[in-house]
Parts: C-alpha cells; sequence; structure tokens
C-alpha cells in the first residue's frame, strides 16, 4: 500500500497516532491484547526503515485556508465527533483555518463549529458507520465536501489479512469490524 502512494505525485501524508505507536512512543495507547499484539504484527511487517519514515511524518498539512490533521490540530488522539461536543472549543483553540479536515474516529463528518467547517470522510479500509464501503471527500473550491463511497471486496481484503498474518489473535476482532463497519461487536 505505502508503495502505490508513493506513487501519488504532490500528496501530502501526515502522521497519526497508529504511526507514532509502531516507533514505541504509546504511552496514550489503549490497553488491550489484540491491540497490543496486532501492533508488534504491523511492526513486524512494515520493518525499521518504514516505520522511522511514517513516524517522522508531520502532524498537519496546510493548504491556503484548510488544515489537515489526523485527531484535531493539536492531537493526533482527540477528534471530532459526527455531533457537536463540549470538547470542540478546546479542540479548536488558536485555529485560524476556516476548514479542518480530519480522521482518527473513522465516522463522517460534515458540520460546522463556530464558523469552521469539520470534515472526516470516514475510512479508505475501516470504516465505524456500518456502511463497509470505502469512504473518501471531494473539496471543491466553494468549501463543500462531497462524500462518496466505493465498494471493494471485503472478503478478498478479510483473505489478505489471513495470508500476511496466519495464526494472529487480533484477526478475528479485526474482521468482524470489517464487515460491520463498526467497531463494536465481534
Amino acid at each position: 500500500m505505502v508503495a502505490r502512494l508513493d506513487e501519488l505525485n504532490g500528496a501530502a501524508w501526515i502522521r497519526g497516532n497508529r504511526d507514532r505507536w509502531q516507533r514505541g512512543e504509546r504511552d496514550d495507547m489503549p490497553p488491550g491484547e489484540d491491540l497490543q499484539t496486532a501492533l508488534v504484527s504491523v511492526v513486524e511487517a512494515l520493518g525499521p526503515d518504514l516505520i522511522a519514515r511514517l513516524a517522522e511524518l508531520p502532524t498537519k498539512h496546510r493548504e491556503g485556508d484548510v488544515l489537515f490533521c489526523h485527531g484535531a490540530p493539536n492531537t493526533d488522539m482527540d477528534s471530532f465527533l459526527p455531533d457537536a461536543a463540549d470538547a470542540d472549543d478546546a479542540l479548536l483553540a488558536g485555529v485560524d483555518a476556516q476548514t479542518i479536515v480530519f480522521g482518527h474516529t473513522h465516522l463522517p463528518v460534515d458540520r460546522r463549529h463556530d464558523g469552521i467547517h469539520l470534515v472526516n470522510p470516514g475510512s479508505v479500509g475501516l470504516p465505524f458507520d456500518g456502511d463497509p464501503r470505502a469512504h473518501w471527500a471531494v473539496l471543491h473550491d466553494d468549501g463543500r465536501a462531497e462524500p462518496r463511497r466505493v465498494s471493494y471486496d471485503i472478503e478478498a481484503a478479510i483473505a489478505g489479512l489471513h495470508e500476511r498474518y496466519p495464526g494472529a489473535p487480533w484477526i478475528g476482532g479485526t474482521t468482524a469490524r470489517l464487515r460491520r463497519a463498526s467497531f463494536t461487536g465481534e
């Protein structure tokens, strides 16, 4: 996947919490054996050079009045939800962008808070809103976010996980989340 992304000329990459955890910065990593063993499996598969490269990515990218970040402008662990929350003001403190495009929650968001347009397309590979299609969005010049969803062969993706990580104890939870497009339920 990284090789394919490398082929995208002019693409801006930003670091997320997993990129940081893979490098060993795990003080804020939630407990859970599946999460820990999955992380170890991925670190082994990616290798030290790619782990270091991903950990060094910037945490934000700005293009004009649009700020791209993983969770919120100053954190990769907290984020905005589909509905307004009390924490939104703190997450937006000091932000001067008109639009923030983010991820982290795997949930689509397209709303405004104090004049700032908050956009989360959802997730390409592991959406949590009950719709298993890959989620992405187009930002138009007028500021409008156009959500898009594309079906893909989830069973082929699951077979690829089993092939790459045979017998891994965490695969059951991951495949359940892929099929349900939900973080909960196994």
